[in-house]
């Protein structure tokens, strides 16, 4: 019997679960190379991997990943094409799921992995999209994974890199972007969804060990609760067996969101 968890175990977890069994899943880095196998390896199957680098995949790496690049990822991919053609499928609405990081989310899911700080005299530059605005763009369905700290949960961010609902309601659509955005914010403390109204993130549950005060004082704009919030169900034995087998260093997972 395997007992306890880490926060980076318990997000790979609530991550592979937001994974319907035939979805086309753009997969990102670190957690998410995690979460795409623990999904493959439990209740989706037929979950088929898209990778920025040009790789697709039916069947989950059969070893730990540091990169998408890594050779376990390319040995028994489906396809090693370039990342125009991956990136061309989700041009084409083929893409079901995809992950994307970030420096700072907002409370409508808009991603800022590019600048903290005014842009014409920033304090930081962060690295910028690399393909997060593509998938946060033409996705059906976005899942953000985020530390959960009170700078970078932010009323507004500072630069807008991947878009989520922008300012809320319909100004999704009314931008052109096509029907889709944020339906899962994965933090440390919780996992949200996104009101299908006002776009704005509500809490649907607390992991184990956080409080809704706690959630609150980390999150930088007035927290909207769900009337049936709970705690996050946590990872089961056989959840962390799995896990530990694909990340035997705890590399990505003992150490929380990277």
């Amino acid at each position: 019997m395997v007992s306890g968890f880490t926060p980076g175990e318990l997000m790979v977890t609530a991550a592979a679960r937001e994974i319907r069994d035939g979805d086309v899943v753009f997969v990102g880095m670190r957690l998410p190379l995690v979460a795409f196998s623990l999904a493959k390896l439990t209740h989706a199957p037929n979950a088929f991997g898209l990778f920025e680098n040009g790789l697709l995949r039916a069947s989950p790496s059969p070893e730990f990943l540091y990169t998408m690049s890594d050779t376990p990822n390319i040995v028994g991919a489906s396809m090693c094409t370039s990342l125009l053609n991956v990136m061309a499928l989700l041009g084409r609405g083929r893409v079901d799921l995809g992950f994307i990081g970030g420096a700072e989310v907002d409370r409508y899911g808009n991603v800022n992995s590019s600048y903290i700080g005014p842009r014409q005299r920033p304090r930081a530059k962060l690295p910028g999209s690399g393909g997060a605005g593509d998938i946060a763009s033409l996705a059906k369905r976005l899942l953000i994974i985020m530390a959960h700290e009170r700078h970078r949960l932010r009323t507004a961010v500072d630069y807008v890199t991947s878009p989520g609902f922008l300012g809320g309601g319909a100004q999704r659509e009314q931008a052109g972007l096509p029907a889709g955005g944020p339906k899962t914010l994965v933090t440390t403390l919780g996992v949200f969804d996104f009101d299908p109204r006002t776009r704005e993130a509500v809490l649907r549950s607390y992991h184990p060990g956080a409080s809704l005060d706690e959630l609150r004082a980390a999150t930088g704009w007035p927290l909207r609760v769900a009337a049936d919030v709970g705690e996050t169900v946590p990872p089961s034995s056989a959840d962390l067996t799995l896990i530990r087998r694909l990340d035997p260093d705890g590399i990505w997972t003992r150490g929380g969101a990277r």
